[in-house]
């Protein structure tokens, strides 16, 4: 198996690139948000490989990060989600916004992707939610605040995401949502305006 690839851009396609690795040109297929993030033509670039075997072929899908590769993985352990509309949601959302949208429950930003419907988009978001933050892509403020030095956050910060977790919500949708807010309204927000912020946050 391929896990990385290392040469010089040969070509680009509509949602690939020949990758010219010691005169052996592969063709690996990425993101939109990877083609774009890429250099141009004859310069070098490394990818993070991800290689799926099938009976008729073998396919490349290159990653600018392990942490993508890790996302495009964990995407197709959703029935549903295969490797085209993995590719087609990191394409829209990078790693950390898509672990923002799935600690905040948001199906709409998940539904963005080309080939995303809204029950699909759902099912993602549920079967997800608790799995993101293995990856520690989420956003460093709300990664943070959902672990341990949630402790050394003002009191009004830790206080919100208490209440929010006492209404049902999990740790890391209210610290999503509470982050979300104070990044709204400020450090000096108080509780209940990061409260009201953040059940805004996680019904929308």
């Amino acid at each position: 198996m391929i896990g990385k690839l290392k040469g010089l851009i040969d070509s680009y396609g509509e949602d690939f690139i020949i990758l010219d690795v010691n005169g052996v040109g592969y063709v690996v297929q990425c993101s939109a948000r990877t083609l774009q993030n890429l250099p141009r033509p004859g310069e070098a670039a490394s990818l993070a490989i991800e290689t799926q075997v099938r009976e008729d072929a073998i396919r490349l899908f290159g990653f600018t990060s392990d942490s993508e590769r890790d996302w495009f993985r964990l995407l197709q352990s959703v029935q549903g989600v295969g490797a085209k509309v993995a590719l087609a949601i990191l394409g829209v959302l990078a790693p950390g916004d898509l672990a923002s949208a799935l600690a905040m429950q948001d199906k709409a930003m998940v539904a963005r992707a080309p080939g995303v419907g809204p029950k699909l988009a759902a099912r993602i978001v549920a079967e997800l939610k608790d799995k993101a933050p293995v990856f520690g892509s989420v956003d460093p403020n709300i990664a943070r605040l959902a672990g341990d030095e949630a402790k050394s956050a003002p009191k009004p910060v830790q206080d919100a995401i208490s209440a929010l977790v006492n209404l049902g919500y999990g740790r890391p949708q209210a610290a999503a949502a509470v982050g979300a807010s104070v990044k709204a309204l400020g450090e000096a927000a108080e509780t209940g305006a990061l409260i009201r912020r953040g059940l805004k946050e996680l019904a929308g």
